[in-house]
């Protein structure tokens, strides 16, 4: 479990950065070189090399020389990884208000008593 959450600690870290994502969201469409993936930023090939590192760091994306050119690919396991742990805390929440939901549709159908313990109209 603390593997796991090792695991996690480092993709959503990965993921609070918006560049990152975007490296990410370019990669889901397929495998790109760090200068390919440069391009749309202002920022310098060795920035966009760091977050590359980030990234590969926390395993969501791995990466390949060949030459003198690095090819990033996104790690479907990893991402999995994440939307699972997301999607188990999304199903926690909408059970917790459906729940809620219910207690207030009860709330609501029973009847008003007065302040003197007399029903209300």
């Amino acid at each position: 479990m603390l593997k796991q959450s090792d695991e996690l600690d480092r993709a959503f870290h990965a993921l609070a950065d918006a560049t990152r994502r975007g490296i990410l969201e370019r990669l889901s469409q397929g495998p790109a070189s760090v200068s390919e993936l440069a391009q749309p930023y202002r920022s310098t090939l060795a920035a966009i090399h760091q977050h590359v590192q980030v990234l590969e760091a926390s395993g969501l994306i791995v990466t390949e020389k060949t030459g003198r050119t690095r090819i990033c690919r996104i790690s479907a396991d990893a991402v999995a990884r994440a939307e699972q742990w997301l999607s188990e805390r999304r199903r926690l929440w909408e059970d917790r208000f459906d729940l809620l939901g219910k207690l207030v549709e009860q709330k609501s159908l029973q009847p008003r008593l007065s302040r003197k313990g007399k029903r209300k109209p």
